[in-house]
């Protein structure tokens, strides 16, 4: 079964770094649930990212959006990455299985060993992924990538959300 926008999406239940959990069954925003996977603690370009999100997070509430980041890696690369990148408001999810990566589309990775910031990739890991999700759990937008490079920006998604919510805009990609 492949993702379809207007289907629901997989179902994702998982551990966040500094306690607690997450369920995208109990999200209950406004307009929608902003889904992010990044590649985990190795990545350098995922550290960028994040700490765009975070500080765009207020962005995202005022349009009521609500985000959460996943990656496969364990909690202690998980809390490591939330403490280091300065990722205090973002919820950050972690053990993430291959399986439910796969489940959302998203490409799978082999380790290459060291990464440019030292850090060894994890024996597998999932690549990076953003999805956008009704408060019914189906999927509004999404977008994968099999490299750590050309994710979608978050500033244009901002600009996007601002277009598609006042006018109901439907999705698109369902044919």
């Amino acid at each position: 079964m492949s993702l379809m926008p207007n289907k629901p999406a997989p179902a994702l239940e998982l551990s966040l770094a500094g306690g607690g959990r997450f369920s995208l069954a109990a999200e209950k925003p406004q307009h929608f649930t902003m889904v992010v996977f990044y590649r985990g603690l190795h990545c350098p370009i995922c550290r960028r990212y994040l700490s765009e999100l975070e500080s765009l997070l207020p962005e995202f509430e005022k349009r009521g959006v609500s985000v959460f980041a996943a990656s496969s890696d364990p909690q202690d690369r998980a809390e490591q990455a939330k403490s280091g990148w300065g990722l205090a408001n973002l919820r950050v999810g972690y053990d993430l299985s291959i399986e439910e990566a796969r489940k959302w589309g998203l490409y799978v990775s082999r380790s290459k060993g060291p990464t440019s910031a030292g850090v060894v990739e994890p024996d597998l890991f999932n690549e990076p992924g953003l999805f956008i999700v009704r408060p019914d759990r189906t999927l509004y937008w999404g977008t994968t990538s099999t490299m750590p490079f050309g994710r979608p920006h978050f500033n244009e998604v901002l600009q996007s959300l601002d277009f598609v919510i006042p006018k109901n805009y439907p999705a698109r990609g369902d044919a």
